[in-house]
């Protein structure tokens, strides 16, 4: 009855009505641009490269696309090139003072920073154009099939394909804008979502068709593990560390300031998911490698199995590190300290300063161990899952990349969501009216 009373909230708000409404329209536009495979493209020589894209990054990628990369779209490179260029700029914005004083600049200095990225992107769309169809080509003659490519066609299906991620880009934006908002990690969500009922099916599937019996029980007992992790994944995007700060009481004229106790929220896993990407773009180096090698056995033979023990362990000792290094660059307890000196604020028992500073960094450190090596698990969770029996596709729903963005931006959404509900004085979408999104959890890209 709740949530029948809900549905009828949000609807009976005219703005949230549209909004959801134009959010469905861009998401219909999108799925249907999937399907669209590039000129010249036979659809039924494709299934070498669906086989080339079932593990490792290229599932990531496929992932990201909703399934566009396989299918030779026109969307095929998705938003992966505008990831990886708002990656680059993040970490420019790290080391160097220019990108650092933009950065400081507000608005105007983040318009800057958005107008480098959408630059970056389109080089990068300009060299992973032709990378990928040079691939497509060796995949589909690889299986007995023909792809007509000369220089000419190289460029046109690389313009076509920059096109199609740009206006997915665009897609992004308007759903920014004028949807639900969340709009570039709104696409990424969907395209995770579409490969989630076939997934299902498959699996469903395979248990009833097991022999031994017992499919239905061990499918239900996957269900609820599978919620599990989902719970478990949603506390690590929302986990925080609140440390209270006192603001000094400030007498101006016959006006009294400050004087209240705020807390600072210290996120248990400030990384967010970049960890997760940088150890999978590190660990995909042996595979790469294993293409100019004829040795698969040894250090190579581990490195590239992805379900194997030594390439799990060292993936999740190398997102251990990158947790700690991301969130170091990151998290800036002196910047902290200084804001709230200027403020007057100070942590009641910490002398401001120097102790400050190391009194934050210490709880970061003892916060951030729990965060990384939970963060890591989820990361193995979809290995572990393989070797226990489920298909590769719905094992891949059990944790890693994919179950991390799905849960933060459905949470930022059903944020966006109850906010209107209270601005309008209706009852949130939970009894206690509050919902944390990565803005007060984990961040995605």
């Amino acid at each position: 009855m709740g949530f029948t009373k809900t549905i009828k909230n949000i609807w009976s708000i005219d703005d949230l009505r549209k909004r959801i409404g134009i959010t469905l329209l861009l998401v219909i536009i999108y799925r249907f641009g999937c399907y669209v495979v590039l000129p010249g493209i036979n659809p039924d020589e494709l299934m070498a490269l669906k086989n080339f894209t079932a593990d490792g990054l290229m599932q990531l990628i496929d992932m990201f696309s909703g399934g566009a990369f396989s299918q030779a779209s026109i969307f095929a490179l998705g938003i992966m090139p505008y990831i990886t260029a708002s990656i680059v700029i993040q970490l420019l914005g790290m080391v160097l003072p220019a990108f650092q004083k933009m950065q400081r600049e507000g608005e105007s200095g983040r318009m800057k920073l958005n107008q480098y990225t959408r630059y970056l992107t389109v080089v990068i769309l300009a060299l992973q154009g032709p990378a990928y169809l040079m691939n497509l080509k060796y995949q589909v003659q690889a299986a007995g099939g023909h792809v007509e490519l000369g220089v000419w066609s190289i460029v046109f299906m690389t313009i076509v394909l920059a096109a199609g991620s740009m206006f997915i880009m665009w897609l992004g934006e308007r759903i920014d804008q004028k949807g639900v908002g969340n709009g570039i990690s709104f696409v990424i969500l969907i395209g995770i979502i579409a490969r989630l009922p076939e997934a299902f099916m498959q699996e469903f599937t395979g248990r009833l068709m097991n022999s031994a019996g017992g499919g239905l029980v061990i499918f239900l007992l996957e269900i609820v593990i599978l919620l599990a992790v989902i719970a478990g994944a949603v506390l690590l995007v929302q986990g925080t560390r609140k440390v209270p700060v006192q603001y000094a009481k400030k007498v101006v004229g016959n006006k009294q300031y400050g004087g209240a106790r705020q807390f600072i929220p210290l996120k248990v896993n400030a990384a967010g998911v970049m960890p997760i990407i940088f150890a999978q773009a590190i660990m995909f180096i042996p595979v790469t490698l294993v293409g100019f090698s004829t040795e698969h056995t040894g250090f190579f033979g581990a490195m590239t199995d992805m379900y194997g023990f030594w390439y799990n362990f060292v993936y999740f000792l190398m997102i251990v590190a990158f947790t700690y290094f991301y969130t170091a660059i990151t998290v800036r307890p002196a910047q902290m300290a200084e804001d709230m000196k200027r403020n007057n604020g100070f942590i009641p028992g910490i002398k401001p300063g120097k102790p400050t500073v190391d009194y934050l960094d210490s709880i970061m450190s003892r916060i951030t161990l729990p965060g990384s090596i939970f963060l890591g698990i989820v990361a193995i969770m979809p290995a572990i899952a393989h070797v226990c029996g489920l298909n590769r596709s719905f094992a891949s729903f059990f944790g890693g990349t994919s179950l991390l963005i799905m849960v933060g931006v459905i949470l930022d959404t059903l944020r966006i969501i109850e906010g209107h509900l209270l601005m309008h004085r209706y009852d949130g979408l939970m009894k206690d009216g509050r919902i944390k999104g990565r803005t007060t959890g984990s961040g995605a890209f």
